[in-house]
């Protein structure tokens, strides 16, 4: 199914603001690389956040505009192609416009929770990537913003040649939910038996072996710079390679995120916008986060669980279809657990540090 009019405006319409909104971030406010402080990482967290929220009012209230559905038919056409679990039979335009908008932005707000949750596991990655290059905390923000647009591009093409591929064989869905379900297992594994902290190797790791096979990297210490230029030659520094390493890793995030918002919604457009937003806010958590990350004990697990449950999903939906309301409390509900519960034990840890004696943890 090809893209009408209406979807290539609207599409156009959000990248143009998307983009407007990274150079009044880049361009006005952060033209200096310095290290963004927790009330600067906030503030841009909040703004973020708030933005992805108005979103999904418009989601509600005018996501028909997004497929240009103005008829029943073609409401009932969309609803069958992309297996949205409403019902229109019987009902007005205007209702069912309402039941699809409804539908659409709970769709759209569960995935976004699902990829902003995501995203603060991504920030450990991206801490061990950072301290393992030895990189000055001044340029993170830099980096970061860079990588960010580099997501948006990668994001795009992975989510509609998914979207692609399910649509023409639905039993990809199947390959989708079992792939959420090993990396699940593999979390909770991770968790319980693998928790120690570990450096990457910065000589053998394979985007920094392919980086320097095909170009030259100069050894200076020019940390501000992407590359430079040697006795007529053009060199790339660590810090761009230090950006091709996060890129690397986001592919690889978006290995688990973006199937885990297919469970959700087939709607390539709803998927894509969940994941924007939540890659749009990954700068201003990363600095948010990046000095209380540990507190999150138990957040490894409960993103297993998450992933367990969405993949599941997705391999049991011939059988029996969980609702998009349905969803959106479940995935609320174990990624608070796991926040409360995390919290609890760094209080507890926090008390015991102050009045030791009780030596046995959680």
């Amino acid at each position: 199914m090809g893209p009408n009019i209406n979807e290539i405006i609207f599409f156009i319409s959000f990248l143009v603001i998307i983009i407007l909104l990274l150079v009044i971030d880049l361009g006005f406010f952060n033209k200096k690389s310095h290290i963004l402080s927790f009330k600067e990482a906030l503030s841009w967290s909040i703004l973020w956040i708030a933005i992805s929220i108005l979103f999904y009012f418009i989601i509600r209230y005018h996501g028909n505009w997004i497929h240009g559905m103005d008829t029943i038919e073609k409401l009932q056409t969309r609803i069958s192609n992309y297996h949205h679990p409403i019902i229109i039979q019987g009902v007005t335009l205007q209702q069912a416009i309402d039941l699809y908008n409804r539908n659409l932005s709970l769709e759209y707000l569960t995935g976004y929770l699902i990829e902003y949750a995501l995203s603060v596991d991504n920030v450990f990655v991206i801490v061990m990537i950072f301290l393992s290059f030895n990189i000055e905390p001044r340029h993170y923000k830099r980096v970061l913003f860079w990588g960010i647009l580099g997501a948006i591009i990668m994001r795009f093409l992975f989510i509609f040649a998914a979207s692609a591929l399910i649509q023409r064989f639905a039993w990809f869905l199947f390959i989708f939910g079992g792939l959420l379900v090993f990396i699940g297992g593999k979390m909770a594994f991770d968790f319980f038996f693998a928790r120690s902290d570990q450096r990457i190797d910065t000589e053998r790791h394979p985007v920094v072996k392919l980086a320097s096979r095909f170009f030259h990297v100069t050894k200076e210490n020019r940390q501000e710079k992407f590359w430079v230029r040697q006795g007529g030659k053009l060199f790339i520094t660590p810090l761009f390679i230090v950006l091709l390493v996060i890129e690397f890793s986001d592919v690889l995030f978006a290995i688990d995120s973006v199937p885990a918002v297919f469970s959700v919604t087939e709607d390539p457009y709803i998927v894509f916008f969940s994941n924007i937003f939540a890659i749009l806010g990954l700068r201003s958590l990363f600095f948010l986060l990046m000095n209380i990350i540990n507190r999150f004990y138990y957040l490894k697990l409960g993103l297993a669980v998450l992933l367990t449950f969405v993949g599941l999903k997705m391999l049991g939906h011939e059988i029996y279809k969980i609702d998009t309301v349905t969803s959106l409390y479940i995935i609320a509900a174990i990624l608070a657990v796991t926040m409360v519960v995390s919290i609890i034990r760094a209080v507890i840890f926090r008390n015991r540090k102050k009045h030791p004696g009780n030596e046995k943890g959680l």
